[in-house]
Parts: structure tokens; sequence; C-alpha cells
């Protein structure tokens, strides 16, 4: 039996719900063998949530370690600083066949608006290798600039990160703009526009948006298209999000 290998690009976190830990439970509930190259440790501290990005030339050496592995698809998540994004942009640019899935993720703390919007910067040049992007509400206002707060505004801003550079933009409204759904919106490369609703559930929701990028790639790597990748993974989430532990959605195993 043929082993598919798909690879996350993401950082580490320590409660295990989000982060590498939800891309390689998610891989595995696909039946794919998941490689990590990490960007980052992470730490609950006084101060609250720490990020420690993970030194740039030793994860350069991740990079380069994984240099021969043929992979089928590739997840990238939380990069910590524009060096570590500079290495996964020169590593993407040398595999442009290979399905990629860019979670945007923009860490937002009190005073640091200027390094978000750096890296904000940053990603959009990540945008044309990306097959999908799935930026949460919060990220895709910053990195389209357009104020979201229905879903005409959220096709408007997946139009707009498409001009950017983006071939398929799933928006993740999530239940922000909604009391009784989760509501996520899919503007693809022709143009078309998918509603992806789902009924919200109130239990623990750590790690679903690294999941659900996941469950994409896992989808891509499989041999769907965008549309059944992202239709697949909103129902995985669904599940993941219904058998959810207090530290976050990993403990849905797909049958």
């Amino acid at each position: 039996m043929k082993t598919d290998y798909i690879l996350t690009i993401a950082g580490n976190d320590v409660l295990s719900g989000g982060g590498m830990q939800a891309d390689l439970a998610t891989f595995t509930a696909h039946s794919l063998y998941g490689f990590v190259a990490q960007t980052c440790l992470t730490a609950v501290t006084e101060e609250g949530f720490e990020i420690i990005p993970v030194a740039t030339d030793i994860f350069q050496k991740q990079l380069d370690s994984l240099a021969q592995v043929p992979f089928v698809a590739i997840k990238v998540g939380l990069l910590p600083n524009e060096a570590i994004a500079q290495s996964v942009l020169d590593f993407l640019k040398e595999r442009p066949h290979i399905p990629v899935v860019l979670d945007p993720v923009l860490v937002f703390k009190e005073n640091e608006d200027q390094e978000v919007a750096r890296m904000g910067e940053f990603m959009r040049q990540l945008f044309p290798l990306a097959t999908v992007i799935t930026p949460n509400l919060k990220e895709a206002q910053l990195l389209s600039q357009l104020s979201l707060i229905d879903t005409a505004s959220m096709e408007a801003a997946a139009v707009k990160l498409q001009a950017i550079g983006a071939h398929h933009a799933v928006i993740k409204g999530g239940a922000r703009l909604t009391e009784d759904e989760a509501l996520d919106v899919l503007v693809t490369e022709d143009g078309s526009v998918e509603h992806l609703c789902a009924p919200l559930l109130k239990r623990n929701n750590q790690g679903a948006g690294c999941t659900f990028a996941s469950a994409i790639a896992s989808g891509l790597a499989r041999g769907l298209s965008v549309v059944e990748a992202t239709r697949a993974a909103k129902d995985f989430v669904y599940q993941a999000i219904a058998f959810s532990n207090d530290y976050g959605v990993t403990q849905y195993e797909k049958n």
C-alpha cells in the first residue's frame, strides 16, 4: 500500500490543541504520513501565551533535511518572523507543483501593530505560491484592508486577496457574524462563491483553524478539488469540535 507524505510548517502548541499537534492528528485521521518543520515553541506564562521562534539557521536545517521527501501537499501555519517566512518562501518556490494550504496566522498582541502589519505584508508574498489561503476574519480584515461585517464584505475581501495573488481564498468567519452557526466563505479561482455553514457548537474550539487548514491540505493530497476538500474539511472540523476535550479539537478520529 502506497504511503503519501504530507508536510506541516508550523509552531508547537504547548497545550497540544492547535499548531503542529493538530496538523499531525488531522493527517493521521486522513491516513497520511505527516512530517514537521517546526517554526516556534510556545509557553504559557504570567504574561500570557508566549511564542519563542526557532533559530533561523536551525529552521533552515529542518527544511534542508526534508528537501528530498516527495510530499503530496504542504500546510503552512504560524511563521513567527520574517526570516523564517523568507525560508518558507524559498522552499515553496522550489516546489511549484505541490498543493499548498497557507493559514496566514497573524499573532495580535497589544502594542505590536507594526510587527503584525510587517508580517501581513510578507504573507502577501506567499499568496501566489499557495493553492488555498485560510485567514480568519481578523486576519482577512488586516490583509485586505476592508471592514468585514457580513457575508458580502467577506466575499469582497476574498476577491481582493485574490487580486493580491491568492488563487482560492477561504475566510473563516466562524461564529463572529452570527449567533447560531459557524460561517466560512470560499471564493474559488474562477470566481464562484461557496458559503460553508454548520450549526454552532458550544464546545472548546481551540485548534479549529489549524485543523481546518490541515484537513483541506489532506483532501488535496488525496486528489480532491479545492471545493471538495474545503467542504470535507468543514465537516471534519465540525466533528472534531463535537468531540473536543479541555485542550482542543484533536480527539476526533475519521472513520
